[in-house]
């Protein structure tokens, strides 16, 4: 069985900083890529950045400069740096795993994690 289990997150003034973390289990961790999602009430789930099995990464420009995504293999566990926080960063941050091309989405998620940036 899967498992996404998020942990970080919280409540941080603008400008400060937070990590999220995703532990994954029951799946070959190494052989997927995964990313990092946000949602806002009444807002679609949006990707924040992704990176591959090879550690390409890619992020959407609002977080460029300011969020690093990684991943640790041997901890099989996903990581997003978040530095330089705004208030528009507020959302719930979801992790994902293993792209789906028949179903255009990741086929595993984590179960949210709030993220809440006060100016």
């Amino acid at each position: 069985q899967v498992q996404l289990v998020q942990s970080g997150g919280g409540s941080v003034q603008a400008g400060g900083s937070l990590t999220l973390s995703c532990a994954a289990s029951g799946y070959l961790f190494s052989s997927c890529g995964m990313g990092w999602y946000r949602q806002v009430p009444g807002k679609e789930r949006d990707l924040v950045s992704r990176i591959s099995r090879d550690g390409t990464t890619t992020y959407i420009d609002s977080v460029k400069g300011r969020f690093t995504i990684s991943r640790n293999n041997a901890k099989k566990t996903l990581y997003l740096q978040m530095n330089s926080l705004r208030t528009e960063d507020t959302a719930v941050y979801y992790c994902a795993a293993c792209w789906s091309r028949s179903r255009n989405t990741y086929n595993h998620w984590g179960q949210g994690t709030q993220v809440t940036v006060s100016s």
